[in-house]
């Protein structure tokens, strides 16, 4: 378990660097450089998919040469970077690089780093272990909230200070990195890896075309920080709204990871989806400054989500895959869910800017129930 924790603590301090900044760039774009939520959707949706677009491949590279630290360590360092080209955004073009940079990083590391885990853990407590995982990367991420809120309070408008401190979180986690102890690579031949999708099993393609479905109305969260501002939250009220979310995930994450290798990933995956697609009708059904109250609640209802399904799917799919190709498998799982951010994103803004906010969270609701079906009848 050493392997995990230390990748638990490496995301750890990464997400404290990540939450500082990430509840702030719609309140970034719209306030302080003028962009509309369309273009909000498109730099989340872009940057995203693009970034996605990595996994699979970085899994498969990691397969191959059974080097997955190095590229852990390489996309960690990507991330840093992004931040850094927040920190001197002048126009959203800036932005628009920044997130994309650190998408990147997330998509080199990802497929390696939860390779490293599913390596590192009792082939019985997968669960568990990507649950500690989870557990702790959302306690970064609660800690990282509180640091944004109180930048927004006490220096107002600074945007571009909060950026400049999230780089010394981001540095320490990348420094922890180096003291994983990656198992020491085999000295028999082996058969490169293959990227053929028919090479995975049935019940694996399967559950990767249902979330890839499911993912279609995830849109980004950027959006429920927009939603909350349309109703009335100001941007550091809005930030305690997500600060609910991450510490109801990490609660959840850890014993829910724990359950799953009891019980199955089945019941909570189903039960996750359908959180979601709760939650979602929940912020369409929200009118007005009136309804403002129940915002804490579905913030906090949609930790579950996240808790029910973030480790829980990946330690599904480290069971399902065959070991000699789990890296592309995570890889792969992740590439498809990051391909439809894209779209969920661009529609996501499309809908509310032509529409209104409503049909974007309708559109996103209906989508998670529809998920939840698909899933009790593949799995």
């Amino acid at each position: 378990m050493f392997n995990v924790v230390i990748l638990g603590l490496t995301s750890f301090f990464t997400d404290i660097a990540s939450e500082m900044v990430y509840p702030l760039i719609p309140f970034f774009l719209t306030t302080t450089l003028g962009a509309s939520p369309a273009v909000l959707g498109l730099i989340e949706g872009v940057a995203e998919s693009i970034a996605s677009l990595l996994k699979v491949f970085s899994g498969y590279i990691s397969d191959k040469f059974r080097n997955r630290k190095v590229l852990a360590i390489t996309g960690y360092a990507s991330s840093a970077f992004g931040k850094f080209l927040l920190y001197i955004a002048n126009s959203w073009g800036f932005v628009f690089a920044g997130r994309v940079v650190d998408r990147l990083g997330k998509g080199i590391r990802t497929a390696p780093r939860d390779a490293l885990i599913a390596d590192s853990a009792d082939p019985a407590k997968k669960g568990m272990a990507f649950g500690l995982h989870r557990a702790m990367d959302t306690g970064g991420a609660a800690i990282g909230v509180l640091l944004a809120y109180y930048f927004l309070t006490r220096h107002a408008g600074d945007y571009s200070g909060v950026f400049l401190w999230s780089l010394l979180p981001a540095l320490v986690g990348i420094v922890l990195l180096f003291m994983v102890k990656e198992k020491k690579k085999e000295t028999e031949v082996r058969k490169p890896p293959s990227l053929k999708w028919k090479i995975l099993p049935r019940k694996l393609r399967l559950f990767l075309i249902v979330a890839f479905i499911f993912t279609l109305g995830n849109s980004s969260n950027t959006f429920l920080l927009l939603r909350s501002s349309d109703i009335g939250f100001t941007p550091a009220t809005a930030v305690l709204l997500y600060l609910v979310y991450n510490i109801i995930y990490g609660i959840v994450s850890y014993p829910a990871g724990r359950l799953s290798d009891r019980i199955g990933r089945k019941r909570l995956l189903v039960a996750g989806y359908i959180f979601y697609g709760l939650v979602y009708l929940g912020f369409a059904l929200v009118s007005g400054p009136e309804h403002a109250w129940l915002l804490w609640t579905l913030f906090g209802v949609y930790g579950l989500y996240s808790g029910f399904t973030d480790g829980i799917e990946k330690a599904l799919v480290a069971d399902l895959a065959p070991a000699e190709v789990r890296a592309t498998a995570i890889g792969l799982h992740a590439t498809i869910l990051g391909i439809g951010l894209f779209p969920a994103s661009f529609i996501a803004g499309e809908l509310w800017q032509h529409i209104g906010p409503s049909a974007a969270f309708y559109f996103g609701g209906g989508m998670g129930i529809a998920a939840a079906v698909g899933l009790v009848i593949v799995l």
